[in-house]
């Protein structure tokens, strides 16, 4: 069984090498594991960090295109390269090393496809208060939105299966951790979370410049994500809200009118008429939404039987050499 470790890198010279010190040469059940960098666009001397370490891999991108599309090249080339379980950290040595055994056990055991480090968020002392309450309102939200039991959706220090890398595709351009949480509960891909524990603070996140930012992009992608996954659900709540609006409204109406009033109050008739024709049209939005879904689905198996195909061939060559 082979393990490959990814590391998404922008501009990381000065933290690459001890984030690299620390991640395991050796985890029983494991017969060769290796290290993947993705240069997403650095200025600096990352890659030749390394290379003088000893990486067996790097993914190079001539310029920044963010941490998403850095995941997902990251996956490609692991899985090209006979990786049957992948691990993805980060290269501030945020996430304790000796953990990535506790991440991959699980999958080395067939009891998951996905497992996701659990930060001890409460206690790490260089998250502020506001970022804390943050971070776990979130994480609930994402729970919802996926119909899974992931304490710490933001994080990621993760592991996957060569199974579920398979099958994963991110199509926004902020982040991956969250809207995969959302593919994989929505896809009933089997996933779990451990506790593991983090470093101290080598350098500020710079996966957003303010809280506010990381809100709004977060909610985003995760309202996103949901639309694409359950768009049935998610435009028929948008139009009973609208037609319920419109029916109090529209019997607010009718008593005035049975009370002899109802000439003042035709605005409200026609106020009424107009939300409940919107929660209607809402309603066949969704139906248009669940059938385009039900062909992404579709699209998704053809995807993963293709890349299936593929990746097994180019492994067979080189077995074959």
């Amino acid at each position: 069984m082979k393990l490959i470790i990814q590391i998404p890198c922008y501009n990381e010279a000065e933290t690459l090498e001890v984030a690299l010190n620390d991640l395991p040469k050796h985890i029983d059940g494991i017969d060769e594991i290796e290290y993947l960098i993705i240069n997403d666009g650095s200025k600096d001397n990352t890659v030749e960090v390394a290379k003088k370490w000893g990486v067996n891999y790097v993914v190079n991108f001539r310029r920044n295109k963010g941490l998403a599309k850095g995941f997902m090249a990251g996956l490609d080339a692991c899985l090209r390269n006979g990786a049957d379980i992948i691990v993805n950290t980060d290269a501030d040595n945020q996430y304790n090393g000796d953990d990535i055994e506790k991440i991959v056990r699980p999958i080395i055991e067939g009891k998951t496809d996905i497992v996701i480090g659990e930060r001890p968020i409460d206690q790490t002392e260089h998250f502020s208060p506001l970022k804390k309450k943050l971070q776990h309102f979130g994480s609930w939200v994402v729970r919802v939105a996926s119909n899974s039991d992931i304490p710490d959706a933001p994080s990621g220090f993760r592991a996957y299966s060569r199974e579920a890398a398979m099958r994963l595709n991110v199509v926004n351009e902020y982040t991956y951790t969250l809207e995969t949480i959302v593919q994989a509960g929505r896809t009933k891909i089997a996933q779990t979370s451990v506790p593991i524990r983090t470093n101290a603070e080598l350098r500020p996140s710079r996966l957003f410049s303010s809280m506010m930012g990381y809100v709004k992009k977060s909610m985003l992608t995760i309202l996103r994500a949901f639309m694409m996954y359950k768009p049935l659900q998610f435009f028929s709540t948008i139009g009973g809200v609208c037609f319920g609006a419109g029916l109090i409204v529209g019997i607010r109406f009718i008593v005035y009118m049975c009370m002899g009033h109802g000439d003042g109050h035709i605005q409200s008739l026609i106020l009424a008429s107009l939300l409940m024709m919107l929660g209607a049209l809402t309603f066949v939005i969704g139906l248009q939404a669940d059938l385009i879904a039900s062909n992404r689905k579709l699209l998704e198996d053809v995807q993963y039987h293709v890349r299936k195909l593929d990746y097994d061939r180019e492994q067979n060559e080189a077995d074959d050499k």
